[in-house]
């Protein structure tokens, strides 16, 4: 394969593919715009690297799933960066936006999620893929994916309740 046709086939790729990776960085960053970019980033150029091989299997997948393993990862670390809250949000730019109020109170309820619970929501809920897909992107079982959805939704019900003070 000639340099230009994989330049112009990995450039249509992330034409099509890099708005719903940021979306997804977004959401498991709950909101971080910086974290998230930079997971795209590390996504992005390892499709790039890999892409002789995964652009007939489907380069979105394997996209998605060394986004969540870059976030994971950088969970891990979380010792050696810690963040620094303040009390100023960034939001990223959307046409259609859902209430503020709602926003921000999903996204703080998700930073107090597990990782890999987070990561599952986001994959399952936010990204609709099936139990199979979040199961390979996770590279876990099928049963790990519905167990820990059911204990995150149950967490982010119980941290919801909490916000709005509500039973």
């Amino acid at each position: 394969m000639r340099g230009g046709d994989r330049e112009a086939e990995f450039r249509e790729y992330l034409l099509t593919d890099r708005a719903r990776l940021m979306r997804t960085a977004l959401l498991l960053t709950a909101g971080d715009v910086h974290t998230a970019e930079d997971l795209v980033q590390t996504a992005c150029t390892r499709v790039y690297v890999h892409w002789h091989r995964i652009k007939h299997e489907g380069a979105g997948p394997y996209a998605h799933r060394i986004l969540v393993n870059a976030f994971l990862d950088e969970r891990r670390r979380a010792g050696r960066h810690p963040e620094v809250m303040t009390a100023e949000t960034i939001e990223p730019r959307s046409t259609d936006e859902p209430d503020h109020a709602d926003t921000l109170a999903i996204r703080g309820a998700l930073l107090d999620l597990a990782p890999r619970q987070r990561a599952v929501l986001v994959l399952r809920y936010f990204q609709d893929l099936d139990v199979a897909t979040c199961a390979r992107i996770l590279d876990c079982t099928e049963g790990t994916v519905k167990s820990q959805t059911a204990k995150a939704l149950k967490r982010l019900k119980e941290l919801m309740t909490e916000e709005t003070g509500s039973s």
